[in-house]
């Protein structure tokens, strides 16, 4: 368990846990210690936090899980609040530490085994612990922090100042492997075949011999979840791809093709293309469009149901990024994702969602165990507003078809350059602003194209991709000769934070 305590990496620890094969679930620092016994963790992880321990409100929680009998490793913050609960003393220090420093390590054994004597570590903090609680002894030392590490191996409670989950510290997924493997003495065992296994037996548990329907996108994340549940209850599952008319070009013949002529998964096409941008008329607002659109596929979904015969289960490719964004009880809404904050409150379904524990990569490697085709699997992410949210204003017809003939110019120059997959994400956006160009000796008043291009892990954080002078010439001058209405094309160099990988 990883507890949460607000930390800009505490989605982070949980991730590399997972890195390590050992399955982990983040849960807020709030939650009560008999919920904690009762989920019989083989290991516990506190996480950094914003606050200083000394603040009032700062968060806590119960010292009585330090009797529990299950190791505990505190990270920054949660290091702090671990020496101050056991009785030492944390005070502001006398230089703060953000960013690279040298790890001393004084005793090579336990939480630093196999660990050279110093190696680099990264430190994000203001506070130090100053006096040590009883029983403790210091494992590692900083040059400006006596106390970057401490541990009391009889109670099997553990320290660190800084941040083993970040790349930044050279060995720390050799300090979380200590952790897990020696000190919690759990197996490596969490794989793709596990996670399945475990998926299909929660999914019977859950549906029965009821029907089910699936809200199917074509993307990865849906079309892994659609397969986890039909390999659990089969024939009771039906698919339901919503044509809503905001999709990329052909990608609605891609799910027919793979679905329906592959896996013979029983697949209903549904096309309501003027329904989804009559109601998006007149809107400019982000998050009111991603509402509009989450109430519009529960609708859909509801109406087929019927037809159907009432289908109890709606199946969703919720996946934890989603969750996360869509807002937590430690975390900020960044944007309503459709399937989850963007969902209206008076849902017809019990939701069916295998994937909202999963990263991306995660999902990735469920879809190859299964058998899905490289070409879903490693699709690039595509949000299930689709290019609603990627027309900077109002959603119509004519934007639409201009940004989808821009997308599809972009997303074949980046496969012929063979980058598809070295990149998180790739595409096109439209601003409804028209900008003075000129072409043939005519003066022209079209719409601008912005190109964006990302790499990373998780989708958590990104980097803007520096792409090749040559690839973006041949990419603008694409789209500008072959897409009526655009003549300018620009290039997204920001990175998240502190923008967002979409636009809105």
């Amino acid at each position: 368990m990883v507890v949460d305590f607000g930390g800009q990496y505490s989605q982070l620890i949980a991730r590399r846990v997972r890195e390590c094969r050992v399955y982990s679930e983040l849960i807020p620092h709030t939650t009560p210690l008999a919920d904690i016994q009762a989920m019989q963790p083989g290991g516990i992880i506190l996480s950094g936090g914003p606050r200083s321990v000394n603040q009032p409100g700062a968060p806590s929680l119960d010292p009585e899980i330090f009797t529990l009998g299950i190791p505990v490793l505190g990270i920054c913050y949660g290091l702090q609040l671990l020496a101050k609960l056991k009785g030492g003393r944390v005070e502001r220090a006398g230089q703060a530490e953000y960013g690279g420093r040298t790890l001393t390590v004084c005793r090579a054994e336990g939480l630093f085994a196999g660990l050279p004597p110093e190696s680099p570590c990264w430190m994000s903090h203001g506070d130090s612990v100053v006096e040590l609680p009883t029983g403790f002894t210091v494992t590692g030392t900083s040059p400006n922090m006596p106390v970057a590490a401490m541990e009391n191996q009889e109670l099997g409670l553990y320290g660190v100042q800084f941040h083993p989950e970040v790349r930044h510290t050279a060995f720390g997924m050799d300090i979380l492997k200590n952790f897990l493997y020696s000190i919690c003495d759990i197996p490596p065992t969490w794989t793709p075949v596990s996670i399945i296994e475990e998926a299909v037996e929660r999914i019977r548990e859950q549906v029965g011999d009821e029907q089910v329907v699936c809200g199917l996108s074509g993307g990865v994340d849906s079309a892994v979840a659609a397969l986890l549940v039909y390999k659990a209850v089969g024939e009771q599952l039906t698919c339901i791809f919503v044509d809503h008319g905001l999709n990329r070009m052909n990608e609605a013949a891609q799910v027919e093709d793979t679905f329906r002529r592959h896996f013979h998964v029983p697949l209903v096409h549904v096309r309501a293309q003027d329904r989804f941008v009559g109601k998006l008329a007149g809107v400019t607002d982000p998050e009111q469009k991603r509402r509009i659109i989450g109430e519009e596929f529960i609708r859909t979904f509801e109406e087929e149901s019927h037809k159907l015969g009432k289908s109890r289960f709606l199946v969703q490719g919720t996946i934890y990024p989603d969750v996360i964004e869509s807002g937590t009880d430690s975390a900020a809404v960044i944007k309503s994702h459709h399937n989850v904050g963007g969902l209206p409150d008076d849902v017809d379904f019990e939701l069916v969602e295998p994937l909202r524990l999963l990263f991306k990569d995660e999902v990735r490697a469920v879809g190859e165990e299964l058998g899905l085709p490289e070409s879903i699997v490693w699709r690039q992410p595509f949000p299930g507003p689709g290019l609603a949210i990627r027309i900077v204003g109002e959603v119509t017809r004519e934007r639409l078809e201009i940004l989808r003939k821009a997308d599809a110019v972009l997303l074949d120059e980046v496969r012929r350059a063979g980058l598809y997959r070295q990149l998180w994400q790739s595409f096109a956006v439209l601003a409804a602003i028209r900008s003075v160009g000129v072409m043939g000796d005519e003066r022209t008043y079209a719409y601008p194209i912005i190109l964006r291009a990302v790499t990373s892990d998780d989708a958590m954080t990104a980097d803007w991709a520096r792409l090749p002078y040559d690839l973006l010439e041949r990419i603008s001058q694409r789209i500008i000769n072959e897409v009526p209405g655009v003549n300018r094309v620009a290039l997204d160099i920001s990175s998240k934070p502190p923008s967002t990988i979409e636009w809105e």
